[in-house]
């Protein structure tokens, strides 16, 4: 055998330590010729699913190991773990929840007793020059040890005893002067503990070019200045990857420990354990008197459509329903359908309100399930934008609640499925512009004035680069070499991951224990845990989540429209011919709000929309009066024109000019009316810039996919930039104008800073006309919600009772003898 396979890689998500993304890392591996590559971040396994996808959409030909390296609070040495199964795989991560959940979030306390509990199916490498010190404990949790850890050698006998065949040492020539003394030390304790010596490089960062930054991440975690650092930083720029010759070269006196490494990687890849084969199982969801799911979906959506369409379910609303529930079955989706139905049952039930948005308004089998009130042929949305056959992803539904009631329905879930089951998707809080400014200025000592300076200069929430002029501004020198090295630092920092966060909302459920498939963590809030990965991950491995979001619209709703039912006795309308049952009415729902209604419409052509979801902010009421929303799907595109993806890829003027009249309105090819005719050939929502790739330049249903991701990811990572030549070469070849193509992808691009998807607007666009039916027939009802679901929206309390005053409320000051503690009607006033 020859060759060489790094086992001892950390990534950035080896937090505050690793120098190189997951990406960079696999890419420059096979970049150097490694036959493979194994990566294992700390107490973590965070970031392995990046390098997974990473590897799977180049098709990099290398092996790729997934695997963590312990970190134990004893101070027992480092270890290397790699699984060679699926069961190992679930131990693996059973053994860093157990760490987790001992720990305050952020942290894991694991002591080397955890990893004999766990230790079948593991390959292990202990690290010999890489040992931790005992950390103090807020709490005691030291379990009793039979051995000293504290010397390797009885670690190692210990370890073999209790996996015989899959334990090694480590050894790294360091360049300290020392390395060949050091590497003989270290083969005899190997051959004294009579276990293979493997050769690891220790790696931190995938090119040496990066040391600096990593000079700049130690100082942050260990909250000191580049100036003071000292021997806190590396004494060189070794620890990257190196080619299999210079290892071959460093290890000339061992080369067994080469070797090692290729017999690793054959053990490993005789099982063929790889992330995509995690055999995530989504719980059954199985009803009573059903035989399975599908039957169970399929007879709820047909009871659910009889309630919506009480006048007989039109053809054609049946024909997609029998299209989307055989999509369904193929797929094997029905109990993800349920789960959904399920969680919107019960909220339901304690009367909260609810609305799904987002993809699930492409789907009429959601609107019949009353997971979403949007019809969706009112805004001609596509089951493929939700559901697509040949993309095989997991379907993803967002369920917005009322903001103040949410957490009723997080706790239910966790009770209704346990805690072993059920986990918040992770948020992967990276540096963005003014963290990353902060952070690095810090480090190389500039004052909190200066930057302060430099931070207020940039804009928004995207990795906006500083200008010279903002730096000159602050009173700082362009060639001063610290300077300048601020300057390269906050672009290499940029995107990389700072710690770890729970997601808004986005639930994993899993049918058998879901910390054997992903680490499982606590989160900052009481009760509440989350796992290790990130929606983009969890979408890469095929593990599908609930979202579970609040929204503080939906509060005020329900308690206006609660106010109605209290003072004015109006609920849900009776079906003709059907006498209402004695009793306070039925509380209103966002489906009994009357549709079109000319007069809500005038209100908002008059941009008198204080309030009002989505449209009341300056820019919307500006808006409104250019654009005159006359229908529902005016609203959808009054609701997604005003961000910063269609103003940046200067969409909004061609738009209202050709709404208005002033320009023709014509596409540049036949085939583009269909992508763009609702939009009057100006694209405003990401799914028509897929679309243009998919028609226009050739992408595949799956390359378009891709490019919808770094659309959502452009603001993070920047990745929107490698698809340029690709579209507009295809558009080209298509017989498009170059200057068309290039103009299309500035548009697309500016879909990377808050681009706004057609089925979101749709649903947006449903709550829109719902607090402006209500603003509009019932004010003060409406003014009333508002104030007692605060803080929300863009005005101040007082703000808002002005603009009840303008609509004719009275507004009485507040009485210690009457007042309640939320605001209320006085209909005897």
């Amino acid at each position: 055998m020859s060759g060489y396979i790094e086992f001892a890689a950390a990534s950035n998500f080896s937090f505050l330590r690793g120098a190189s993304h997951p990406q960079e890392l696999i890419a420059e591996a096979a970049n150097l010729g490694h036959a493979g590559f194994g990566l294992c971040d700390r107490n973590s396994v965070a970031g392995l699913v990046r390098a997974y996808s990473m590897k799977r959409e180049n098709n990099l030909p290398i092996v790729y190991h997934p695997g963590a390296r312990l970190v134990f609070v004893d101070g027992t040495p480092d270890i290397l773990i790699y699984p060679r199964d699926r069961a190992a795989w679930g131990r693996l991560c059973r053994l860093l929840t157990v760490g987790n959940l001992r720990a305050p979030k952020g942290d894991c306390f694991l002591f080397v007793e955890d990893l004999f509990g766990h230790i079948e199916g593991l390959e292990l490498i202990v690290m010999a020059q890489s040992s931790s010190a005992p950390r103090p404990l807020p709490y005691p949790v030291l379990p009793e040890t039979a051995v000293d850890n504290d010397k390797p050698l009885d670690l190692l006998r210990r370890l073999r005893t209790a996996a015989p065949g899959h334990v090694r040492l480590a050894a790294a020539m360091l360049y300290r002067g020392d390395d060949r003394a050091r590497l003989a030390r270290t083969a005899a304790l190997a051959n004294e503990a009579r276990v293979p010596l493997i050769a690891v490089n220790d790696v931190l960062y995938h090119h040496p070019d990066r040391r600096p930054l990593q000079d700049v991440l130690t100082c942050i975690r260990e909250h000191t200045t580049i100036d003071r650092a000292g021997r806190l930083l590396a004494a060189n720029a070794e620890r990257h990857l190196k080619p299999p010759a210079e290892m071959a070269r460093l290890f000339r006196d061992a080369p067994d420990a080469i070797e090692e490494t290729l017999r690793l990687s054959a053990a490993l890849a005789a099982s063929s354990f790889s992330l995509g084969e995690l055999g995530y199982e989504y719980p059954d969801e199985a009803l009573a008197g059903f035989a399975s799911a599908q039957e169970a979906l399929a007879h709820l959506t047909q009871e659910g459509a009889a309630k919506r369409y009480p006048d007989g379910v039109p053809n054609n609303i049946r024909a997609t329903l029998d299209h989307e529930l055989a999509l369904i079955a193929r797929l094997k989706y029905a109990p993800y359908f349920l789960t959904v139905h399920k969680i919107v049952q019960f909220a339901r039930s304690q009367n909260i309100l609810c609305q799904g948005r987002g993809s699930a308004a492409n789907s009429a089998v959601c609107f019949c399930l009353h997971i979403t009130e949007v019809d969706p042929k009112r805004g001609d949305l596509l089951f493929e934008r939700f559901i697509a056959e040949d993309r095989r992803e997991p379907p993803d539904i967002d369920v917005d609640f009322e903001h103040d009631r949410r957490e009723e329905v997080i706790q239910h879930i966790y009770s209704d499925y346990g805690r072993d089951r059920a986990g918040i998707a992770a948020t992967v809080i990276s540096y963005r512009g003014r963290s990353a400014l902060r952070d690095v200025g810090k480090v190389f000592g500039l004052s909190a004035d200066t930057i302060g300076a430099l931070a207020s200069s940039l804009w928004g929430m995207g990795g906006k680069h500083l200008r010279n002029t903002d730096v000159t501004r602050a009173g700082l020198s362009l060639e001063s070499p610290r300077v300048q090295m601020v300057l390269d630092r906050v672009d290499e920092i940029m995107g990389f991951p700072r710690h770890l966060s729970q997601h808004v909302g986005g639930f994993v459920i899993a049918r058998g224990r879901l910390d054997e498939s992903v680490p499982i963590m606590n989160g900052a809030m009481d009760e509440r845990t989350h796992i290790e990965w990130d929606k983009d991950d969890l979408d890469a491995v095929g593990m599908m989540k609930v979202d579970v979001l609040g929204l503080g619209m939906l509060t005020c709703l329900r308690k206006g429209l609660d106010l109605l039912a209290k003072h004015y006795n109006l609920g849900k309308r009776v079906p003709p011919g059907q006498a209402r049952e004695p009793g306070p009415p039925l509380r209103y729902d966002l489906s009994d709000i009357r549709d079109e209604d000319e007069a809500v419409y005038d209100m908002l052509c008059r941009a008198d929309s204080i309030g009002v979801f989505q449209v009341e902010s300056r820019a919307q009421m500006s808006m409104l009066p250019r654009l005159r929303p006359r229908e529902f799907y005016d609203l959808v595109i009054e609701v997604a024109i005003v961000r910063p993806g269609p103003i940046q890829g200067d969409m909004v003027h061609p738009y209202l000019r050709r709404r208005q009249g002033i320009d023709k309105v014509v596409y540049p090819k036949p085939e583009m009316k269909a992508v763009l005719g609702k939009t009057l050939g100006i694209p405003l929502f990401q799914e028509q810039a897929m679309r243009i790739a998919i028609v226009a330049a050739g992408f595949t249903p799956v390359e378009a996919d891709r490019l919808r991701r770094a659309m959502a990811t452009f603001r993070r990572v920047g990745t929107i930039g490698t698809f340029q030549r690709k579209m507009i070469d295809g558009m080209v070849k298509n017989g498009y104008d170059a200057a068309f193509a290039e103009r299309c992808f500035r548009q697309i691009e500016g879909f990377g800073d808050y681009g706004f998807p057609e089925s979101h607007a749709a649903s947006f666009a449903l709550l829109a006309y719902a607090s402006a039916w209500l603003k509009h027939h019932h004010p003060a009802a409406f003014a009333c919600g508002l104030l007692n679901s605060q803080p929300m929206g863009f005005y101040a309390p007082a703000q808002l009772v002005q603009d009840a005053r303008r609509h004719g409320v009275e507004v009485l000051p507040p009485d210690v003898t009457a007042s309640d503690w939320d605001c209320s009607l006085d209909t005897n006033w």
